[in-house]
């Protein structure tokens, strides 16, 4: 069945600028009609499904997913991923194309396309390499990747170290009308670095990794966007100075965006040390001074060790910021899935990436609305109009008429405690096992279809 009638829901629409509650029809997996409840007249045996007290939102997007295929599936596949992706409430998801070989031509795109036909329960969009081999030497082939189905093209995992290849990029997605989304890395500045560079990784002895290293590709891409005139959007963002550098470069018309991950407005580098302020699972905070270790987490766990690294509460106060403000326009998870065995080794040798679908949305939640920095339209809209926007969907992001039958419904005070043994991910490398969240996902619908659905 890909026809179903949600009734009584509060329906979120931010696209429209619609909140208030009605019922949501759709028929044949694109949405019909809404209206106040009780208005709609489905057709004979079109499921009924009451959700009153709950939001019901446009399908979720997350822009920014490690799906790990072809090559690493010992780490996630598109099965497993896109399962995590719809028990965390996403109906679509753009898969980076880091892999093994690396999504940089039209036959690794047909593959991916091919396998998430067979295997994945949620949309799954493709991002092409910039370079080949995603090795920062040599252009990819973008108009064929385009002519294959990408949506964007980033070379993430990795960061284009050549301006003047960079810039021929540019000109080229633009000539395609191509966004281009942007690891921002110098490695030059950054080095063998694996934390955050201040007072946490000189008390831990880690090499320290410079917010520097960060803002000057933020800048460099700020000046190449103004030149060239292409869309670039520069991933998840962690530190203060590149919050600043995108707000006033927006605020001349600079045609750049930023996104933040929950990690990084979350958490801070003394996390690392075992310092952070935690949630334990009776709901009460486990208070921490600098310096104190905390009985959840261990000093020294490569849970935290994710790249750009976390980093200073000032950092994360600012991150917040730019989200409330709109410098900030998407949030997305940098879902990177790791085996066990690779993260259980030394700080220095792990590699870097957390899991996020699952908690991404609770966590946006709790920082976001519950806190009141925002509204609940203006924190969804950062999940399904503004990365429709940037990735040129024109049947997502939104519940009006004819558009693709994705719907995310949403429990916005919802309690539960997050377990990584319980996770639809193949991989557990959270930071956030056995938090207890507010707010999640309770039904996430692809094209009509109930795809999955809360426990309880």
């Amino acid at each position: 069945m890909n026809s179903l009638l949600l009734a009584g829901g509060r329906l979120v629409d931010p696209a429209q600028k619609v909140d208030e509650t009605a019922d949501l029809l759709i028929l044949e997996g694109r949405v019909a009609a809404w209206g106040a409840p009780g208005s709609l007249q489905a057709p004979a045996n079109t499921p009924r499904l009451d959700v009153r007290g709950l939001v019901v939102s446009p399908g979720l997007i997350d822009v920014h997913v490690h799906l790990r295929e072809p090559g690493q599936s010992a780490k996630e596949t598109i099965a497993t991923g896109t399962r995590a992706a719809a028990a965390g409430g996403f109906t679509t998801v753009v898969c980076m194309p880091n892999t093994n070989p690396a999504i940089d031509s039209a036959s690794a795109v047909a593959l991916v396309h091919e396998k998430s036909a067979r295997e994945a329960v949620v949309n799954v969009l493709v991002a092409g390499a910039i370079s080949k081999n995603i090795a920062g030497e040599e252009l990819a082939p973008i108009g064929s990747l385009k002519q294959a189905g990408v949506v964007a093209i980033t070379d993430d995992g990795h960061c284009v170290q050549n301006n003047e290849l960079m810039r021929r990029a540019l000109e080229y997605a633009r000539m395609f009308d191509l966004p281009v989304l942007d690891h921002c890395q110098d490695y030059s500045l950054v080095t063998d670095g694996v934390m955050h560079e201040g007072y946490w990784n000189l008390v831990l002895g880690l090499r320290g990794w410079p917010a520097a290293g960060e803002e000057l590709i933020v800048q460099r891409n700020i000046l190449l966007a103004e030149l060239t005139g292409a869309a670039v959007h520069c991933q998840h963002i962690s530190s203060a100075g590149s919050v600043r550098l995108l707000r006033e470069a927006r605020r001349r018309g600079v045609p750049i965006s930023g996104e933040a991950c929950p990690h990084h407005f979350t958490l801070t580098d003394a996390a690392v040390a075992g310092s952070e302020c935690f949630w334990a699972e009776d709901g009460q905070p486990l208070a921490a001074t600098q310096g104190a270790q905390l009985p959840v987490w261990p000093r020294y766990d490569t849970h935290f060790k994710m790249n750009p690294p976390l980093r200073t509460a000032a950092d994360r106060e600012a991150i917040l910021e730019g989200l409330a403000d709109g410098t900030l326009e998407i949030i997305g998870s940098d879902h990177a899935p790791h085996c066990d065995f690779e993260k259980e080794v030394e700080f220095d040798f792990a590699p870097f990436g957390v899991t996020g679908l699952e908690t991404e949305l609770p966590l946006s939640l709790m920082q976001l609305y519950h806190t009141g920095r925002l509204r609940l339209p203006d924190l969804l809209a950062k999940f399904t109009a503004n990365p429709a926007r940037l990735l040129r969907l024109s049947t997502k992001g939104s519940l009006a008429v004819g558009m693709d039958g994705d719907v995310t419904v949403i429990d916005p005070d919802r309690s539960w405690v997050f377990r990584r043994e319980e996770s639809a991910s193949k991989s557990r490398n959270t930071p956030f096992h056995g938090w207890r969240l507010q707010g999640r996902a309770v039904m996430t619908i692809v094209g009509g279809q109930v795809v999955w659905q809360a426990p309880g």
